[in-house]
Formats: C-alpha cells, structure tokens, sequence
C-alpha cells in the first residue's frame, strides 16, 4: 500500500515512542525511516523489525560503550542503528578528525545511514557507510548507493565503517511516496498504540455521556 512521507515520518514517530524511544531518539528515527522511504528502501519494514528486536531491551544495553574507543561496541554486542547513528551525528568532527570510525555487530545497518546526512550537512564534506557488499554515501541531500539489495537490506553487520570526506558515486533520487509493506504498518501501528493511555474510570467519567446521565 501507498503512504505520503508525511504519514510514514507521523506513525514511526509514535512507534518509536511506543517502543520506548526517547523522543528526540523517535523524532530522529521517523525522520530516517521518511528519509529511507524516500529513496525507495523499505524503511518502515526495517524499523519495526528493529522495535520488536529490541522490546523491552535498555537502550544502554545497544548503545557504543564508548565514544572515544578505536572500534565501537555495545555491551550486548549488539548495537541499534539508531542510538549508534545518533552517536556518530554527535561525532561528526571526531569522525573527520580521524577518517573513519568504525562500529561492531550493528543490527540493521542502514537504519544507521540518514543520521550521517545531518553529520555532511554540519562537516561540508560527504560521509560514507561500508559494511559488507554494501557501499552508502551523502552529502545530507542527495543519497548514493552501491550493492545488491539483499546486502543493503542486512539484518546485521558485523563492521560498520563511516568515513569522511567520501566520494559520491550511483545516486538515487527520491520519490513523493512510498510502498509501504501492510504487514510491518501493522507492526508499526501497535507499538503506537502504546502511547495512548488507558482509560481510567475518572476519564470515562469525564468523556461525553459516558458513565453518568441526566437522570441521576
């Protein structure tokens, strides 16, 4: 089924939330699910794999242990994109100071690739994202691709390297709206659920001519 990019970035941002998401962290990863979306990768599809990978789970359990370390791990050995993006966005002059950074055992990698488009935009350079058979790079506007979708689409990495300054070579262009798979916007629908408080016997109270009437 089709959605406008406007309803793909709402309903991931309320999933995320739902999922237990910050919600700066939501409103990052509906953005990149959009952005995803817009260039023709299965971004909802990739990000409610991601949410139910990781219900119920610390975020500080998938996030880098630390910043400053040669290779970037996360105590489960298993690091969200998201947390792991952000992380990098948050390094982007660390990341041109050094050349590369490099990640292990990353889940779903290119969920991790939007967050390096704020990183261009902020350094002025494009960045890229390498992980096996797999080759992405941006200049925060215009995306690049190299690699078989199956290796794009990976449902893990195990070394994930950023690097900048990077060429930019096979650009994809973006698209209005996107083919949405029913299945993970069903997903997506259930983790938004969560946000929505139960109702309580004060609100029903309080709704219109629920629990009381003119007779009492």
């Amino acid at each position: 089924m089709s959605h406008s990019l406007n309803e793909i970035e709402a309903m991931s941002k309320r999933a995320a939330r739902g999922a237990g998401l910050s919600w700066g962290l939501s409103e990052e990863a509906a953005k990149g699910t959009r952005w995803l979306s817009a260039f023709g990768f299965p971004g909802t599809e990739m990000l409610a794999e991601l949410l139910e990978m990781n219900d119920q789970i610390p975020p500080i359990d998938v996030s880098p242990v630390s910043l400053s370390a040669d290779i970037w791990h996360a105590p489960t050995r298993r690091m969200s994109p998201l947390i792991a993006g952000a992380s990098l966005s948050d390094c982007a002059v660390r990341l041109l100071e050094r050349g590369t950074i490099t990640m292990q055992n990353v889940s779903l990698p290119l969920l991790a690739v939007p967050f390096m488009g704020g990183a261009a935009l902020r350094l002025g350079v494009p960045v890229a994202a390498e992980w096996d058979g797999a080759r992405v790079a941006t200049d925060g506007k215009q995306l690049c691709v190299q690699g078989e979708a199956d290796a794009l689409r990976a449902k893990h990495a195990s070394q994930l390297v950023f690097s900048a300054p990077a060429e930019m070579t096979g650009k994809r262009e973006p698209v209005m709206r996107a083919e949405v798979c029913e299945s993970s916007w069903d997903q997506l629908g259930s983790f938004a659920h969560r946000t929505f408080a139960p109702a309580t016997e004060e609100s029903r109270l309080r709704g219109a001519g629920a629990g009381v009437s003119d007779n009492d």
